[in-house]
């Protein structure tokens, strides 16, 4: 959940989204194994760009712990296969 002078933002499951708010649904998470330090650097300027090399959009959310990349559901193979080709490990 964000706030700011303009709006709310709120990251939920799309079933738990209320009726009337303005919602975009469709996506899937990704969660980064963490926790990761805040003295690291470049973590997901890495991942971020193997995804956009391969055309891919995606919404970024930061936790105390770790960092989770949201895909589209539709692009969720084509992101997996990018970040394995980045050499990154999926569990």
């Amino acid at each position: 959940m964000t706030r700011t002078g303009d709006e709310l933002s709120v990251v939920c499951l799309e079933t738990e989204a209320p009726p009337a708010a303005r919602a975009e649904g469709g996506w899937r998470a990704l969660k980064l194994h963490g926790p990761i330090s805040f003295t690291e650097v470049g973590v997901l300027s890495a991942l971020t760009g193997a995804l956009a090399g391969a055309g891919l959009s995606l919404f970024a959310l930061s936790t105390y712990d770790t960092d989770y990349l949201l895909v589209r559901d539709a692009d969720l193979s084509r992101a997996l296969e990018a970040l394995r080709r980045a050499a990154y490990e999926i569990a």
